[in-house]
């Protein structure tokens, strides 16, 4: 398989990742929103602490971006996914935020 095809397969994959790591964060904001919560809620927040914990232990890179690194040179930020430069430069930021909100909207409707 050539370097190409494998930077292409690796980018799909991280693709799907992501978007199941996008859509476990925008659940937990929509159950901190609307107080429903569940079950699910909870392991989706089990499930982004563990993402968290990889890209800490990986000096927060994903270790898909690091195996990607050996079939590319490319300096963007989008090098090993599929998603416009400026997400994928400030995923990290933009997701914890939404992360982090809907924690906190958890935590206000737990008080309540």
């Amino acid at each position: 398989m050539q370097d190409h095809t494998k930077l292409i397969f690796i980018k799909s994959i991280h693709t799907l990742i992501w978007i199941f790591f996008a859509a476990l964060i925008f659940y937990i904001f929509y159950s901190g929103l609307t107080g429903d919560i569940n079950y699910l809620t909870w392991i989706a927040i089990g499930f982004v602490i563990l993402e968290g914990l990889v890209l800490l232990i990986f000096n927060m890179f994903c270790p898909l971006t690091l195996i990607a690194r050996k079939f590319s040179d490319s300096g963007k930020d989008n090098f090993d996914i599929f998603l416009p430069e400026w997400i994928a430069r400030n995923n990290k930021l933009i997701f914890s935020i939404i992360f982090v909100s809907g924690l906190v909207l958890i935590g206000v409707r737990l008080l309540i």
